[in-house]
């Protein structure tokens, strides 16, 4: 009989496929950042418990191509400032993918609050251009140009609060207990430029990043940089304090509230 793909697979192809994930060569991506101080009471009301503001309300969009061998990327994310304990870190609201692949390893292992999406990255010259749009709308554009180089920093890690959880089967809550992630990337960067330019935010109902308006811009630049990140769940979260942010994940508010179809098994 012929090999039946959707069958099981033997332990040999599974320890093939692990050992091949543990020996992934750099992949460097292209991107702008742009990092912002914003509303201090809208930053703060977009943290589920236990996250809390940190003393600066900052907002930070990522916006990159990433070169990954025959199938690039585009990868986005927009993020807030906030603090777990001890840890200060970023909370990402939305994080628009091109590319189903990178959708699952992130909203399936780590939760990440990924979503399907147009990353652009463009660059004319000294000219800059990058955006993040879904259903038609460029929620989120940076605009400017190249002013001058930058030192390169020292490699440097960074950590990202989620959120992993599943949907309750019934639409009542969730299936299980939600976790929070603390997800640590280490960074190193190999050429970065300072942007002259400014970053604009569109009304969207799908994608409300415009609650969070630019009041002072705090950074902007343009670079390219290699990551690896690891995740550990950190604990247990209330349930009933995170299902009022759970439509953050999703694009019709009223979806963690969906039983299932009339006659349904």
């Amino acid at each position: 009989m012929a090999r039946v793909r959707y069958g099981a697979r033997t332990g040999a192809e599974i320890a093939a496929a692990r050992a091949a994930q543990s020996r992934l060569p750099d992949i460097w991506s292209t991107g702008v950042v742009a990092v912002w101080e914003s509303d201090p009471d809208a930053v703060a009301a977009v943290l589920p418990p236990p996250l809390k503001p940190t003393g600066r309300p900052l907002v930070r969009v990522n916006i990159s191509r990433v070169e990954l061998p025959g199938y690039p990327l585009g990868a986005g994310s927009f993020a807030v400032a906030a603090a777990h304990g001890g840890v200060e870190g970023w909370y990402p609201l939305v994080m628009p993918m091109t590319h189903e692949r990178a959708l699952v390893g992130g909203r399936e292992v780590f939760g990440e609050p990924k979503k399907l999406g147009e990353v652009t990255v463009e660059r004319d010259g000294l000219v800059v251009r990058a955006s993040l749009a879904r259903h038609g709308i460029a929620f989120v554009e940076v605009r400017g140009a190249v002013s001058g180089a930058l030192p390169l920093p020292e490699p440097s890690q960074r950590t990202d609060f989620y959120f992993k959880f599943l949907p309750a089967v019934d639409g009542s809550g969730f299936d299980l207990d939600p976790v929070l992630v603390h997800c640590v990337r280490d960074e190193r960067v190999r050429g970065l430029e300072r942007v002259t330019g400014d970053v604009v935010l569109r009304e969207s109902v799908y994608d409300p990043v415009a609650d969070l308006p630019v009041r002072r811009l705090v950074s902007l630049t343009v670079g390219e940089k290699t990551t690896a990140q690891r995740g550990s769940v950190v604990e247990r979260v209330d349930a009933a304090a995170l299902l009022p942010f759970v439509h953050q994940r999703y694009d019709d508010p009223r979806q963690i509230l969906d039983g299932p179809p009339e006659g349904s098994v």
